[in-house]
């Protein structure tokens, strides 16, 4: 709580940090305005009100949580390394929520991606968003999704409504964004030491 209340003094006092924020508000805005457009012009798109609600929060959070962890970051890499692990979640949970990621929205071992999303929490917490510490997370989290994809298909063998080669494809898509994001914050790890 003492993080988000020093970063609203910051916002308030920082004429470029309001401005990143308002991006943010805008940003998350237009997002939403492709929907709302595309449900005027065809009946394939229907979101309710709930789904825009919680499209705004997962936008919203998505983007203030990357200016939370970046804000003191003058490191080129590690902000890309940032983005991607927080695109990467945010991929995750919004795929989970529209179709799911195993079979349908409603199969309970989608369930599973918030182990994923705990090791990212949890690993970036105790790493203090440090980029080495980064680095070792988001290698965990390509682990833990690979593992969460081997459960699925031991589990799903023999449902016909869910094929193996999907598992495998979008599984190994997140473990390789994992992986990308671990890679570059290593990279932002030795510049650092090399400036220093």
């Amino acid at each position: 709580m003492k993080i988000l209340w020093e970063y609203y003094k910051t916002i308030k006092t920082n004429n470029t940090a309001y401005r990143s924020a308002l991006f943010v508000v805008l940003a998350t805005m237009f997002i939403l305005l492709l929907p709302l457009l595309a449900m005027q012009i065809t009946d394939e798109v229907v979101w309710s009100v709930s789904d825009f609600v919680v499209a705004g929060v997962l936008l919203m959070g998505t983007g203030f949580t990357y200016l939370l962890v970046t804000s003191k970051a003058d490191n080129i890499i590690y902000r890309v390394a940032a983005a991607v692990a927080l695109m990467t979640s945010l991929l995750i949970v919004w795929t989970n929520l529209a179709v799911g990621i195993i079979g349908s929205e409603h199969n309970p071992l989608n369930l599973m991606f918030i182990a994923v999303l705990g090791v990212v929490i949890i690993g970036s917490i105790i790493a203090r968003f440090n980029p080495h510490g980064m680095s070792r997370t988001l290698f965990l989290a390509a682990l833990t999704q690979a593992l969460v994809a081997i459960i699925a298909l031991i589990a799903e063998q023999g449902e016909p409504s869910v094929k193996p080669i999907e598992i495998v494809i979008v599984n190994g898509f997140f473990i390789l964004l994992w992986m990308a994001s671990a890679w570059l914050f290593r990279k932002s790890a030795r510049q650092q030491v090399a400036v220093s």
